[in-house]
C-alpha cells in the first residue's frame, strides 16, 4: 500500500516516473515475481527488484532516459552469472525479468484505484503487456500469471488484494503474539475462540477478523486452498484434537498444532484407530513452529512464523 502511496505522490506533483515490476524470476534471483520499485524524474527511488550493482545500473539508466522527452515500455533480462557477457554485474545465480513502464500524470486514476481496491480489502488484477498498463476488478487463479515469448510478446497479471490468510484457532497468550507477529508480515489475520470475555481475545487489535464459536463449525470458517495456512492452539487438548479431525481432510499451504511431541504422538494414535491415515497426519507440522528452545508467547509466535515463512517462500 505504501508503494502505491508513494508513487501516486510522485504523479500528482507531475513528476514522470518509471515503475519497474519483476514479472519473472528463475532460480535464485535477488529480484522475486512481483517486485516493484519506481524511479521518479527528481531521482528518488523507492521499492527495489533485488538490490546490489544490478539495481544500481538500472536505476542510473532509468535516470538517463527519464532526461529525455521520449519513454517507452521495454522488456530486460537480468543474467545473475559473473562470466556471461550480459551479466547484470551479480554471481548469485538464477535469472529475472523485469519491465519497465513510463508513467504521468494520466496514470494517477488508475493508481488510485489500486489504492482503494487495497484499503477496502478488495481483489482486482493489475495488467501490463507491452501496449497495456491496466487494472480492473476481478480474480484470477493465481497471485502471478504471466507468458514471455519475445520482448514484443508477453504479458503479466498480477492479483492486487491477494492475501495469504493465518486462521488460528485459540484466543489465549500464544494466539495474541501469533497475530502481532503475522500482522507485520502482511498476512490476513483470522482468529477464533470457544470463550465469551477471554481477555487476550477481547484486546487482541491485531486480528483483521476475531470470532467467538462453537468449533462444532470450524470447517464451515475456514477457506481450503494454498493461501490458507492454520494454526492450532485452543486451551484444551480434547479441542485441539476435534479441531484438527474437523479439518484434516481439506488442503491447505500449513497446518499446524502446538503441543509437546508426547502430547501429539498420544493424539495422532487416537486419531489412527479413529480412522484417520498416515498420510493425513503426515500433513501436519508438530510440535509446531522451527525448534529453537522457544519459551515465551513471543518466542513461540516467532518460531510459527519462521516455519510458516519457510513453507510459504518454498
Amino acid at each position: 500500500m505504501y508503494f502505491w502511496k508513494t508513487l501516486l505522490k510522485k504523479l500528482q506533483e507531475d513528476q514522470k516516473v518509471y515503475l519497474l515490476t519483476v514479472i519473472e524470476n528463475i532460480g535464485s534471483s535477488p529480484g522475486r515475481q512481483g517486485f516493484k520499485m519506481m524511479v521518479a524524474e527528481d531521482g528518488s527511488i523507492f521499492g527495489s527488484v533485488g538490490g546490489g550493482i544490478m539495481e544500481f545500473n538500472l536505476v542510473e539508466e532509468i535516470k538517463r532516459i527519464l532526461k529525455n522527452k521520449s519513454q517507452s515500455i521495454f522488456l530486460k533480462k537480468q543474467i545473475h552469472k559473473e562470466k556471461l557477457k550480459d551479466s547484470s554485474g551479480m554471481i548469485c545465480s538464477g535469472e529475472q525479468t523485469i519491465v519497465f513502464h513510463p508513467l504521468a500524470k494520466n496514470h494517477i486514476q488508475l493508481i488510485k484505484n489500486i489504492i482503494d481496491c487495497l484499503q477496502n480489502d478488495k481483489k482486482g488484477v493489475f495488467h501490463l503487456s507491452p501496449s497495456l498498463f491496466e487494472f480492473y476488478t476481478e480474480e484470477i487463479a493465481t497471485q502471478y500469471h504471466y507468458k514471455i515469448n519475445n520482448s514484443k510478446d508477453w504479458y503479466y497479471k498480477e492479483q492486487i488484494g491477494f492475501k495469504d490468510t493465518l486462521y488460528i484457532v485459540g484466543g489465549g497468550h500464544v494466539g495474541f503474539s501469533t497475530s502481532k507477529i503475522f500482522r507485520l508480515l502482511g498476512f490476513h489475520i483470522v482468529i477464533f475462540d470457544d470463550r465469551k470475555h477471554l481477555n487476550t481475545f477481547d484486546l487482541n487489535d491485531y486480528a483483521h477478523e476475531k470470532h467467538v464459536i462453537n468449533y462444532q463449525e470450524i470447517d464451515k470458517y475456514i477457506k481450503p486452498g494454498k493461501e490458507s495456512y492454520i494454526a492450532i492452539m485452543t486451551n484444551k487438548h480434547s479441542d485441539d484434537k476435534f479441531v484438527l479431525s474437523k479439518i484434516i481432510k481439506n488442503k491447505y499451504k500449513y497446518l499446524g498444532v502446538l503441543g509437546s511431541k508426547t502430547k501429539m504422538q498420544n493424539m495422532f494414535n487416537l486419531m489412527l484407530k479413529e480412522g484417520f491415515t498416515d498420510e493425513e497426519l503426515n500433513r501436519v507440522y508438530t510440535p509446531i513452529g522451527l525448534s529453537i528452545n522457544s519459551k515465551t508467547p513471543d518466542e513461540i509466535a516467532i518460531s510459527i512464523a519462521a516455519q510458516i515463512i519457510k513453507v510459504k517462500n518454498s
